[in-house]
């Protein structure tokens, strides 16, 4: 019983809006609402990825406005907002991810480091494109008929003729329904389905 091989490569912005070190605060905001993006990667060299610079790294400039003077010592937000370069504002180091992660891998980097879009780097560091939320949220958009033929294919072939299983699919929802003789299949053969990729929820209704 094998998952789908979706990695993050799969669903990446390959065309990645980015900048350089001496990119102006002006200039990254501009950028950011052309190309409706929260964060871009700040380049240095070929290409490799130095830092992000989100909204989060922008709002300071407003959020302090009016606090001054800024003395030594105070909070790194509070520091940004006399920033005006991208390297001033960026953060650094990047947090990245590679082309062959899985989509719950990047999905558990985004959570975990509270970001919602990702720079994809190769094994030097060099920026291949751009994961975000939304892009991950593209398996949701696979064909109900696709899921079906993954499942038929890569799961349930796996199991006996005394235990076949039928389902459905329907709006990525998998009913399965038959008669399972092997009753310690039953968790195992839900695991197996909600693996596949674009399931949105498995419901068993076995004999």
């Amino acid at each position: 019983m094998a998952a789908s091989p979706y990695t993050v490569s799969d669903v990446m912005t390959h065309t990645a809006v980015a900048i350089g070190r001496e990119a102006s605060y002006k200039e990254i905001v501009e950028l950011m609402h052309q190309w409706q993006v929260s964060a871009v990667p700040v380049l240095e060299g070929e290409g490799r990825v130095v830092g992000v610079v989100s909204e989060a790294d922008l709002l300071p400039k407003e959020e302090f406005r009016h606090d001054e003077p800024r003395l030594p010592g105070q909070s790194e937000e509070a520091s940004k907002a006399d920033a005006v370069l991208a390297e001033e504002l960026m953060s650094s180091p990047a947090v990245t991810v590679h082309p062959d992660a899985t989509l719950a891998e990047a999905a558990r980097i985004m959570a975990r480091k509270h970001v919602k879009r990702l720079p994809v780097v190769n094994g030097l560091g060099m920026l291949e494109g751009v994961v975000s939320r939304s892009d991950l949220l593209k398996v949701f958009l696979r064909p109900d008929e696709e899921i079906d033929e993954e499942i038929r294919s890569a799961v349930v072939a796996g199991l006996s003729p005394p235990d076949r299983v039928d389902f459905t699919v329907l709006d990525g929802v998998v009913t399965v329904r038959g008669p399972l003789r092997d009753r310690s299949l039953v968790p195992l053969l839900a695991r197996a389905i909600r693996a596949v990729e674009g399931v949105v929820d498995v419901r068993m209704e076995l004999d």
